[in-house]
C-alpha cells in the first residue's frame, strides 16, 4: 500500500512538471495546449486504424519497405500535431495514403514472388557448412562483431558449432548448428510423448468467456461448479485455461504473497 501511495504521488509530481514545463499560465498558452491535444488524439487514432488495417507485424518482422512506411507515418502524425499552422486534415490524408500504399503492396506481394521479392527483400546465407561468406556478409552490412553478438544472443558462443546461419530479409540471423550440436528430442531418443493440446482461456481478470467455454463444449454452470469446488471466487481468478481434455487450471492473484525484490 506504501508503495502505492509513493507511485501515485510520483506520478501527480510528474504531471505537474508536465503542466508546468509548458507554461499554461494563461489564456493564449491553453489556446496552443488545447489544439496539440486535440490534433494528438486524432493522430494517435489515426495511427491506430492504420495499424490495424496493416496487420500485426512486430517491428522485428519488418522489411526495408515497412520501415520506411512506418518512419514516414510517424513522421506525418507527429507534424500533423505540433504544426498548428498545417491543416489536421492534410496530415490525416497523407498517413491514409502511405497506408493505403502499404495494404496495396502488402497485397501484391501476398500473389507475386517477383514483387515479394523485390519489396521484402530475400534471406542471405552468412555460414555455408560452417565457413563465412564474406561476400555475403558485406552485401548484408554486417561485420563481424555484429554476428558474433547475433550468435550469442541464439545461445552460440562457439562459431564452430554452426553449420549454416541466415540472414532473414527482416534482418534476424538464423542458425542451424551441426548435427551433434543439436538438442535432443523425444524422437531422436526414440521415446513415446503424449500430445499436448490447445489451452483455452476461459477467465481473464474475473470475466468468464462464455463464448470461449462453448468451444469445449462446456457453460457457465460446469465452469462456476469447477471454480468452487477448487475453492476459488470468480473475482480472484486472474487466469483460467481449458484444454480438450477437460483439464481446468486456474492462477489467482496471490495477493498475499511478498514479492522478492532482488532483480532492481
Amino acid at each position: 500500500m506504501k508503495n502505492k501511495r509513493k507511485a501515485t504521488k510520483n506520478l501527480v509530481v510528474f504531471l505537474y512538471k508536465i503542466i508546468d514545463n509548458l507554461h499554461i499560465k494563461n489564456g493564449d498558452d491553453m489556446a496552443n495546449f488545447l489544439p496539440v491535444l486535440y490534433r494528438a488524439f486524432i493522430s494517435l487514432a489515426t495511427l491506430f486504424i492504420v495499424a490495424k488495417i496493416l496487420g500485426k507485424k512486430q517491428v522485428s518482422q519488418f522489411s526495408l519497405f515497412d520501415y520506411v512506411i512506418g518512419i514516414s507515418i510517424g513522421n506525418f502524425a507527429a507534424e500533423m500535431t505540433i504544426n498548428l499552422d498545417s491543416p489536421e486534415f492534410d496530415g490525416i490524408l497523407a498517413v491514409l495514403i502511405f497506408g493505403f500504399i502499404a495494404y496495396i503492396v502488402s497485397y501484391l506481394a501476398l500473389h507475386s514472388i517477383h514483387l515479394r521479392r523485390f519489396f521484402m527483400g530475400v534471406p542471405t546465407i552468412i555460414i555455408q557448412d560452417g565457413k563465412l561468406l564474406r561476400n555475403n556478409m558485406k552485401k548484408a552490412r554486417l561485420d563481424m562483431n555484429n554476428l558474433l553478438e547475433e550468435a550469442r544472443i541464439k545461445g552460440y558462443f562457439d562459431l564452430s558449432q554452426i553449420q549454416y546461419g541466415v540472414m532473414e530479409a527482416n534482418g534476424e540471423i538464423s542458425f542451424l548448428p551441426y548435427a551433434e550440436y543439436q538438442p535432443l528430442t523425444p524422437k531422436v531418443m526414440n521415446q513415446k510423448v503424449t500430445r499436448d493440446y490447445l489451452m483455452g482461456n476461459v477467465i481473464i481478470d474475473g470475466r468468464i468467456l462464455s463464448q470461449n467455454l462453448r468451444h469445449f463444449g462446456k457453460d457457465v454452470s460446469w465452469l462456476k461448479k469447477q471454480i468452487h469446488d477448487k475453492g476459488y471466487q470468480e473475482k480472484d481468478i486472474l487466469l483460467a485455461t481449458l484444454d480438450e481434455t477437460g483439464k481446468l487450471t486456474i492462477f489467482n492473484g496471490n495477493e498475499n504473497i511478498i514479492p522478492l525484490d532482488v532483480l532492481e
